[in-house]
């Protein structure tokens, strides 16, 4: 199965926090268009596109297009910048960073995100402390009037990170959750047959509270749904092997905790049993904190089976996120299986 994986850098290096999706969104509105028989946007900003089927059943696909970052939220007298922070990035890989600024009109500009504190050789041992995300600053190497007179209270700020492959692996910032949105295009692009109706949905502002796939869920009524995410792969030093959750290059996960849904056991065996069947390596997957859009989908109306299929990928939240293209891969042809025969199937917690 080829995969077009400069359509992925294309997603990862687009800028897009949470209520700044549009740039993310155009790519993925050119992607959708010739897969799906209706595209539209919803008054979130979801794109929503629709592959229609024979069986009287809706599968909800949901891949968030925003990524973790930050906007302006002071620029003091010399010009620099304070940040508000939208989604959860840990303050300790920040420091030193490269950003950019993406102001309301014209060209982003580049900036030093750096620690509001005296240089190392200047410190003593009693004010050296783990920087604090109050405690950085932009500094774009302007004077303070051009600053001003370029950038406004609630620019978007991004870190400046490239998209690179490195032997069977990709790395780039916001692969959480582009990845998924990938995953998305191209099980489309390489389904042929299939009954049921397909609700594609590339989401917003899921870094801060799934809140598009909320409202796409309610107003969709899907009868399944599918949520696209990463997941943690703490195969690397410093994490107990109780605490891994995934490993890299072994395989699509599979949800069956996380503290956004319980997924739905009877959708949980109907995806093993496709992977199975295929030969499709997979890892079961239980993630102690954090959640993804099919907490949302899971919780619309009256309630709606759902589980997530996720991406296993070590440095989550920082501005190397790192994943295994055979992953990748996997993760698209058990959509594509299950997507073909989804119609075949009940998802009814009991049989009596």
């Amino acid at each position: 199965m080829e995969l077009d994986w400069q359509l992925l850098e294309r997603l990862c290096e687009a800028p897009g926090v949470p209520g700044h999706e549009e740039r993310v969104a155009a790519i993925v509105h050119s992607a959708l268009q010739p897969l799906v028989d209706e595209l539209r946007s919803d008054a979130m900003g979801n794109l929503i596109g629709i592959r229609r089927g024979r069986a009287d059943r809706r599968i909800m696909l949901a891949a968030h297009m925003d990524e973790i970052g930050f906007l302006v939220r002071y620029i003091d007298d010399q010009g620099f910048l304070r940040l508000q922070p939208v989604g959860g990035f840990d303050p300790r890989v920040l420091v030193a960073q490269r950003v950019s600024v993406w102001p309301r009109q014209g060209e982003p500009l580049l900036g030093a995100l750096q620690l509001a504190t005296k240089p190392i050789h200047l410190l003593t041992s009693e004010e050296r402390k783990a920087p604090a995300l109050e405690d950085l600053y932009v500094d774009l190497g302007l004077p303070p009037d051009d600053v001003r007179a370029r950038i406004e209270l609630g620019d978007m700020v991004t870190l400046a990170r490239d998209f690179v492959r490195l032997g069977p692996t990709v790395l780039s910032k916001a692969l959480d959750d582009r990845v998924g949105v990938f995953v998305m295009l191209e099980a489309l692009r390489h389904l042929e047959q299939h009954e049921v109706e397909i609700l594609a949905v590339a989401t917003v502002q899921e870094e801060v509270g799934l809140r598009g796939a909320q409202t796409a869920a309610f107003g969709l009524e899907p009868d399944v749904g599918i949520a696209l995410d990463v997941t943690i792969a703490g195969d690397v030093p410093g994490i107990d092997a109780d605490d891994r959750v995934t490993r890299l290059g072994e395989g699509v996960a599979i949800k069956v905790f996380d503290t956004s849904h319980l997924p739905s056991r009877p959708l949980v065996e109907h995806l093993r049993e496709i992977a199975e069947r295929h030969g499709i390596r997979y890892q079961l997957e239980l993630l102690p904190r954090g959640g993804t859009d099919a907490g949302a989908v899971q919780r619309t109306r009256a309630g709606v089976p759902a589980v997530t299929l996720s991406i296993p990928t070590r440095y989550v939240h920082t501005v190397n996120e790192m994943a295994h293209v055979a992953d990748i891969a996997g993760a698209v042809e058990l959509l594509v299986r299950y997507l073909a025969e989804a119609h075949e199937r009940s998802y009814q917690p009991y049989s009596w």
